[in-house]
């Protein structure tokens, strides 16, 4: 008997310890991402490109797979000058035992350079791509229930291009994908407040991850999802945008704009790390509970 209660305790510690994300490997990402060797990461430049190439490589380390043997999946658009802007999405997937298809995702391209100042983007959005790294690496060890996208949406900055690119031809099939998680500035808050938009929409969101901020130091908030509230409804202002227009449940990670948003003190220095490891690990938590229970979300 007392054989049997050490096993199930070590089993406890270690089903607890594998929810855990790396604190070093999560700040070395964000700290590289929004370093100004990247210069910004503005799509269609070098140090967009570069950034693509760290995220690539991060894609391998962790094992994820890629469609077609290529993480990359590149798309054109116009700006507003009718320049033609070459954009790249990076997908990489965890297979699941299911076919229904979660997407994880946050957007890789920040603004760049404006009067010879680099504008190196750390929460936006070097953190939103650190954590999916992070969460990617969780699910790559802890098969899932359902299969889980990872993608690095590009040209996000310039009107959710690369999101609106992937949903015109999904991979895989449109009708397989069933919930996208968005995330887009989780590292910069003062008040240890992480907002959840999405269940205006979608109320059963709530309920699957109301307990998933418990003991991770921060506090999940729901709001800024209501079509009447104006510039406080969030649904379009990021990459989960398309998918709201398509009707595809989605839930959207971030904090309210700061003192640094869009500007050119958007550095690593100037995150809250102690904030970022803590939200981290909730959106985690969440992403769990929402794999377990995706059958009750779907329309």
């Amino acid at each position: 008997m007392k054989k049997l209660l050490l096993i199930l305790a070590l089993f406890s510690v270690s089903s607890a310890n594998s929810q855990n994300i790396d604190r070093k490997i999560l700040l070395k990402d964000i700290e590289t991402l929004s370093s100004d060797k990247y210069e910004g990461r503005k799509t269609g430049t070098p140090g967009n490109f570069m950034a693509a190439e760290y995220i690539i490589n991060r894609f391998k380390e962790t094992g994820l797979d890629a469609y077609n043997k290529d993480y990359r999946h590149p798309f054109t658009f116009s700006d507003r000058s009718n320049k033609e802007i070459r954009g790249v999405n990076l997908i990489g997937y965890v297979k699941g035992r299911s076919n229904e298809v979660i997407i994880v995702s946050a957007h890789y391209d920040h603004v760049g350079i404006n009067n010879f100042v680099i504008f190196n983007g750390a929460d936006d959005n070097a953190s939103g791509v650190a954590a999916m790294l992070s969460i990617a690496k969780y699910f790559k060890e802890n098969k899932p229930k359902n299969t889980i996208l990872f993608i690095a949406f590009d040209a996000e900055e310039m009107g959710l291009q690369g999101a609106y690119s992937f949903l015109k031809k999904p991979v895989p099939s449109r009708k397989q994908i069933k919930l996208n998680i968005n995330l887009d500035m989780v590292s910069h808050n003062d008040k240890s407040e992480l907002y959840a938009a999405g269940t205006n929409k979608t109320p059963l969101i709530k309920d699957i991850i109301k307990y998933a901020d418990k003991n991770t130091g921060i506090s999940i908030r729901f709001g800024h999802d209501e079509p009447e509230s104006g510039k406080d409804d969030w649904t379009m202002q990021s990459d989960h945008g398309p998918f709201a227009k398509e009707n595809i449940p989605f839930l959207y990670f971030g904090v309210e704009d700061h003192v640094d948003y869009h500007k050119a003190s958007d550095d690593f220095s100037n995150i809250n790390p102690d904030f970022f490891y803590s939200a981290s690990k909730a959106i985690l938590k969440s992403i769990i509970s929402l794999d377990k229970n995706l059958a009750r979300i779907q329309p």
